[in-house]
């Protein structure tokens, strides 16, 4: 039996909310953070991705957001984990497109 931790890949969403007039500024401060992707964007609520290789790396992520000035919330919606070698073949997952 192994005791190697193999590597994990990190998938979260979550939904930062701002006001209406201050969306564009939220916006720009999140492209600027390396690993987070933003989805989509209405009236002051904002769905991003965020990438990383740990839980800790994540809330440490989505706890930046939260302090970013003009953002009232930031709140984890859904998290996911697989280790990097579950399932590869050559080096790809066979059931990505």
């Amino acid at each position: 039996m192994s005791t190697r931790n193999p590597e994990r890949f990190h998938v979260s969403s979550a939904v930062v909310l701002t006001s209406p007039a201050k969306a564009n500024g939220v916006l720009a401060a999140l492209s600027e953070i390396p690993n987070v992707e933003v989805h989509a964007a209405d009236r002051g609520k904002i769905i991003i991705v965020i990438e990383g290789r740990s839980s800790g790396e994540m809330g440490a992520t989505l706890a930046a957001i939260s302090g970013l000035p003009d953002v009232m919330a930031a709140n984890m919606v859904f998290e996911h984990a697989e280790n990097l070698e579950e399932g590869l073949i050559n080096g790809h997952r066979p059931d990505a497109a």
